[in-house]
């Protein structure tokens, strides 16, 4: 059985879904009418997720502590993913390093659509990678939406030019 529920986060309405055990996504709602929140009568570990999220958000948590379940994924995004996993709170990575983790130094585009293709976003942290260079580059729901949550984690990297004055 899939359940679903709505979180109103400071960044966005977040539809999580889940099988009985785990969670199989966290999408941010873009360009449509966010229903109202509703995670209280979910199973445990919906509410746990939202729990874990908001403290996320409220920079209280740097790991998350959640059942995934990305088994809908191929398998090489799936590798992607476990390597995404790896990547720590505040810290980035790029596409030709993941790449290179998994052994597969010429498959830097296929990283990048796996990333783009990442099912449980903020949760698996595909914001946290980066273009070589160091540049932002390739987020599904924005560069702006990336820079924000690189600043949340790392504020002293990725904060606003200009926003301390």
């Amino acid at each position: 059985m899939i359940h679903s529920a709505y979180y109103h986060s400071p960044f966005g309405c977040f539809e999580i879904k889940g099988n009985d055990h785990s969670i199989t996504q966290v999408w941010l709602l873009q360009d449509q009418e966010a229903p109202p929140e509703d995670y209280h009568d979910a199973p445990e570990h919906i509410v746990e997720t939202v729990r874990q999220l908001t403290e996320y958000f409220n920079r209280q948590r740097t790991e998350f502590d959640l059942p995934l379940d990305f088994s809908e994924g191929t398998l090489f995004n799936q590798s992607v993913w476990k390597e995404l996993l790896k990547i720590p709170y505040g810290h980035t990575s790029n596409y030709s390093a993941i790449a290179k983790q998994l052994g597969n130094p010429e498959a830097v585009r296929a990283v990048g659509l796996a990333n783009r293709g990442n099912p449980i976003a903020i949760i698996i942290p595909c914001h946290r990678v980066i273009a070589k260079n160091g540049d932002l580059q390739g987020y599904f729901y924005g560069l702006e939406m990336k820079r924000k949550l690189l600043e949340l984690e790392n504020p002293m990297s990725y904060g606003e030019q200009g926003s301390l004055f």
